[in-house]
């Protein structure tokens, strides 16, 4: 078993990973970096490469000529860097769209080449070419969001080795986003981190968990597949297991038998184990993001040789009668899209804290349901699974630009570079269960043939990749004949709703749009995927007075109805783009969020804030050292089951110190409840009482505050 303590043992000592200044030593897989504790040995040795690069562009293109990929080819032009990283946010190079190259150097052993050596990046924009000692390693071309590997084994070699990488982020007719069409940063670089994976020679790839909940019967059904690789000369017998751990409780709550398999030299193969039946799961829900982790172990001759972890939760998301069911019951959801890359000492390079910062600021501002116009970060799912937020993610099939110049099909490049992208796309985030939907375009043009066909296309792949999650893709065609438009193939309506900003009209002109829509599309609920206000014009010159009125202003509307299922405003933050009408260099931006490029918060983050509580009014009184809260929840959007959350009260006096709290468990709260609860206070006197209704996440779904005359 490939472990770092035998690894290291093999090697000949600590010694043996003697890696260059700045190169981290990290063993285990994602998962225990996802956890952020100690776990069980993982046969992946995982070397992170994050940190020092040399970096340099190359706005002639000379560099492949002038073999710049060669050993010992930087010269004093090159400056480092530290990765991820992308050049767009230095000041010298904000504009600059081209080719570019990062080099690293890492020292190997003899021991090294016992084993199997991939690299992986997570992400390169957009276009990546590798070498490693001066032979070419391999490329990942026009997908510049979605990870890859390579194989490095046979070039590797003992002593210092030299990774040389070119980016390439010019506009590309050939690729999704397609030009310069689209509206977010156009950041190059090796966006993502990127490390060494070091396994056995024969490993397990990856692991595919389908975990479906029978909830009649009170179990699930968990489908495991698994791909095996032998990179030796001969052919393999291996044998391939299984268990299922309760991340809550660390407890073994399922297992397999194992499986034989012979795969042959060079070769993989695919391993289907039977379907097992878990009783009782924990469901995953928003409120209740229940995990489960699979080990899946690789022997041979009994004897262990690789293992492989992962993370996946168990929910049932279901569509009928133009509604949604989580786990059998009927929910309404709410929240806001964020635009990754708009910090400006960040772009598209985000640390991990900055991740962090801004899905904790999406859930405080109760959301629970988001979607991206592009494949994330799986640091940003992580959080989604951890902390409980459903998300569409997307193919970058983004403006009607896609299919400019093409009469009744897709370009044939096109199609394929968005076929390419769906299958790496679900092949890596299958197991997410914060993924709600997929979804495949927006605002494509749903009924220009070209577009049609694209969308038609693209639906049918991903139906035959996952059959279980529900697809869709984003409209800005449904304001006339709608059901011409490609949405009637898709599992639910999502319309970008800008009445009053890029649509024009009012209101009135609003609701019959969305009326309309219904019409067209009686059995399907209807998500409003993007709705809000940009100054995105010269002429408009309203700021977020303007936004927080059509916030509500709609809102109302979409409460009207109860078919509207989903709301997702735009957007969380303003948003650095290549297109951007305000700002200089590395400011260049949209003013389109609650919060600005720096994450500061507008009015209109806590309107926003309010907008998204599935609490629709929270009132307190305190009389005689009795404080009464009276609660009352929404009957629609957005409104589901309120289990297992707390009201908590913090009172304050002597000059707004905190001196009395106190909380209790609220029983069941179902849409459209009412009703009071009553804490007897200890002091008497107060100058103000803080109320909040907590989730069981911990994040806060409503507060109201008392402010008291003196000496009361």
């Amino acid at each position: 078993m490939l472990n770092r303590r035998n690894f290291l043992k093999n090697a000949g000592g600590t010694g043996a990973l003697a890696l260059m200044p700045g190169l981290n030593l990290s063993a285990g897989t994602a998962g225990q970096r996802r956890q952020g504790k100690a776990e069980e040995a993982h046969d992946d040795l995982r070397i992170s490469l994050d940190g020092t690069w040399p970096f340099r562009t190359d706005p002639d293109n000379r560099g492949v000529d002038q073999q710049w990929f060669a050993a010992g080819k930087t010269t004093p032009d090159w400056e480092p860097v530290r990765v991820p990283h992308t050049w767009q946010v230095d000041a010298r190079h904000h504009d600059y769209l081209g080719v570019a190259w990062y080099r690293k150097e890492f020292t190997a052993t003899e021991a090294w080449l016992n084993y199997t050596l991939r690299i992986e990046f997570e992400a390169v924009f957009h276009s990546a070419r590798i070498w490693l000692n001066g032979r070419y390693a391999g490329e990942h071309l026009r997908k510049g969001y979605t990870a890859f590997m390579l194989d490095l084994s046979h070039l590797i070699k003992p002593g210092a080795n030299y990774l040389v990488v070119q980016v390439d982020n010019r506009f590309d007719d050939r690729m999704l986003p397609r030009n310069n069409s689209y509206d977010w940063a156009a950041d190059g670089g090796i966006t993502r981190p990127v490390s060494l994976c070091i396994t056995p020679k024969n490993y397990l790839e990856s692991v595919r968990v389908t975990a479906i909940p029978d909830l009649e019967k009170g179990i699930a059904r968990i489908q495991v597949q698994t791909t095996v690789v032998n990179a030796l000369d001969k052919q393999a017998e291996l044998s391939v297991a299984w268990t299922v751990i309760e991340e809550q409780t660390g407890r073994e709550v399922l297992s397999s038998e194992a499986l034989r398999t012979v795969v042959r030299a060079g070769g993989q193969e695919a391993v289907e184990f039977p379907e097992r039946v878990l009783a009782s799961p924990l469901l995953w829900h928003f409120d209740a993001p229940n995990l489960y982790r699979i080990r899946v172990s690789l022997s041979r001759n009994g004897q262990t040789i690789h293992t492989k972890v992962d993370t996946f939760g168990i929910r049932r998301i279901e569509i009928r009668n133009a509604a949604f069911y989580l786990n059998g019951e009927r929910v309404w959801l709410a929240g806001v899209e964020r635009m990754a890359g708009s910090h400006p000492e960040y772009g598209m390079a985000e640390p991990e804290s900055w991740i962090r910062h801004d899905h904790r600021d999406m859930k405080n501002l109760n959301c629970v349901f988001t979607r991206v116009h592009w494949q994330q970060d799986k640091r940003v799912l992580d959080y989604c699974d951890r902390h409980g937020m459903l998300i569409q993610v997307e193919v970058p099939s983004w403006g009607g630009g896609t299919f400019k110049g093409m009469k009744t099909d897709p370009d044939p490049a096109i199609m394929e570079n968005g076929l390419e992208q769906l299958r790496e796309l679900i092949g890596r985030e299958y197991n997410h269960p914060s993924v709600f939907s997929w979804g495949l375009c927006n605002e494509i043009g749903g009924q220009n043939p070209p577009a049609y066909k694209f969308a038609e296309t693209m639906l049918r792949e991903a139906k035959r990749l996952d059959p279980h999650r529900p697809c869709a893709y984003a409209s800005n065609s449904l304001h006339y004949t709608p059901e011409k438009d490609v949405t009637h193939l898709m599992d639910f309506v999502e319309w970008n709703e800008y009445h009053e900003s890029w649509l024009g009209g009012t209101t009135e002109d609003m609701e019959k749009n969305l009326l309309a829509i219904h019409e067209a599309f009686p059995d399907k609920p209807v998500v409003i995927a993007e709705y809000g206000w940009c100054r995105c014009t010269p002429d408009r010159t309203e700021g977020d007075e303007k936004l927080i009125s059509i916030l509500r202003r709609h809102n109302a509307i979409f409460r009207r109805h109860d078919f509207v299922a989903g709301l997702i405003f735009f957007s969380y933050n303003d948003y650095r783009t290549h297109r951007g009408d305000k700002g200089l260099g590395v400011l260049r931006q949209r003013v389109h969020g609650v919060v600005d490029l720096y994450g500061s918060k507008n009015p209109s983050y806590y309107v926003l804030q309010e907008e998204s509580s599935p609490v629709e009014s929270l009132e307190a009184s305190f009389q005689e050292q009795r404080l009464r809260v009276a609660i009352r929840t929404r009957k629609t959007i957005p409104a589901y089951r309120l289990r297992n959350y707390r009201l908590r009260w913090i009172g304050y006096a002597d000059q707004d110190i905190p001196l009395e709290t106190a909380e209790l468990a609220l029983p069941d709260m179902e849409p459209g409840y009412d009703g009071t609860h009553e804490f007897k206070t200890s002091l008497s006197l107060f100058e103000k009482i803080v109320v909040e209704v907590i989730r069981p996440t911990g994040f806060p779904a409503g507060e109201t505050s008392l402010k008291l005359p003196a000496g009361r």
